[in-house]
């Protein structure tokens, strides 16, 4: 972009994006639409037979949504509610992957199986509310083809969000060259403006050395000036937030996504939000340790930190 003539007006893809687009983006949905999404994503038809496991898991959620202030929400409710409240406004998405239809870890359940039947169910396409379009592939485990053709995709369709989540976060490094060469560096070669998510599972959690290099590092180590996110969010709520920004940002200040989602905090009480977090918060760049924050006076060390590792921290 140096090399332009001031003067010259740069095409609207490439132009600038507003002083602090990121930050000042509204994220919040109300909770009484929350509620609305959840009923709808809780619904299936009469003649459908959801499998008894999967019964008891859904039941568990029901209630989610019940009380304003209590941490109910985990990392999934959260997830279903920002992909809603994105068809809602208008924004079509496409999420591909590994294992995306149950979730990595059996934790997304976005498409159901009739148990006797064997024919599929997918609450997101009956959500009453959505003015766009939701689909979802599971993707071979070619990485390198795979996250090639997602990229492309996300180049030739950039008003959708496009997402695409790996089985372990770890086996993102098959697709290193896609990541140097494109995702990461696509506006300063060809200012092509991506804004592909992926969702990496993250590593060092008993798995074995083979389940162990999904690092944030990875991706640190590939940033330069402005050109993308990178994410391991605490709490379902940041998840929830980070996701609506994307969507959001998609025309006014588009970057690549990437979001380390911790497998051990999908259900973890500690990584749980309430409906006021999602209704009325915002992503939080820190989150204040509640606890110290009674305690001033005590405080003689301060650890940053994100993710799993403060979640390790306060239950050792």
């Amino acid at each position: 972009l140096s090399s332009l003539d001031p003067a010259e007006k740069l095409p609207v893809a490439i132009q600038p994006p507003p002083p602090g687009a990121a930050r000042k983006v509204a994220t919040a949905v109300p909770a009484a639409t929350l509620r609305a999404f959840h009923q709808s994503l809780m619904q299936t038809p009469a003649d459908f037979t959801v499998h008894p496991r999967l019964q008891r898991v859904r039941q568990r959620s029901v209630n989610a949504l019940d009380t304003m202030h209590e941490p109910t929400i985990d990392w999934s409710n959260a997830e279903q509610l920002a992909l809603a409240s994105i068809l809602a406004e208008g924004t079509p998405i496409r999420l591909t992957g590994e294992d995306v239809l149950r979730g990595t870890f059996s934790h997304r359940h976005a498409v159901l199986f009739d148990a006797q039947t064997g024919k599929t169910y997918t609450p997101l396409h009956h959500l009453p509310e959505a003015r766009a379009a939701f689909e979802i592939h599971n993707s071979p485990l070619t990485e390198a083809a795979t996250i090639g053709f997602e990229y492309g995709y996300n180049i030739e369709r950039p008003e959708r969000l496009v997402m695409w989540e790996a089985q372990y976060g770890d086996f993102v490094n098959t697709a290193q060259a896609i990541l140097d060469e494109f995702v990461v560096s696509g506006f300063a070669k060809w200012e092509q403006t991506p804004s592909l998510v992926l969702l990496l599972p993250h590593g060092y959690e008993g798995q074995g050395p083979d389940h162990a290099s999904g690092r944030p590092e990875r991706f640190l180590q590939l940033a330069a000036e402005v050109n993308m996110r990178v994410a391991n969010p605490t709490t379902a709520a940041q998840y929830f937030h980070l996701l609506r920004r994307q969507a959001l940002l998609l025309t006014t200040d588009p970057l690549p996504l990437i979001v380390l989602t911790p497998k051990s905090l999908l259900r973890h009480p500690l990584a749980m939000s309430s409906l006021q977090d999602l209704a009325e918060g915002k992503w939080q760049p820190v989150i204040d340790d509640a606890d110290a924050a009674q305690k001033p006076d005590a405080i003689r060390r301060l650890i940053l930190c994100s993710g799993k590792i403060y979640v390790d921290l306060v239950t050792s």
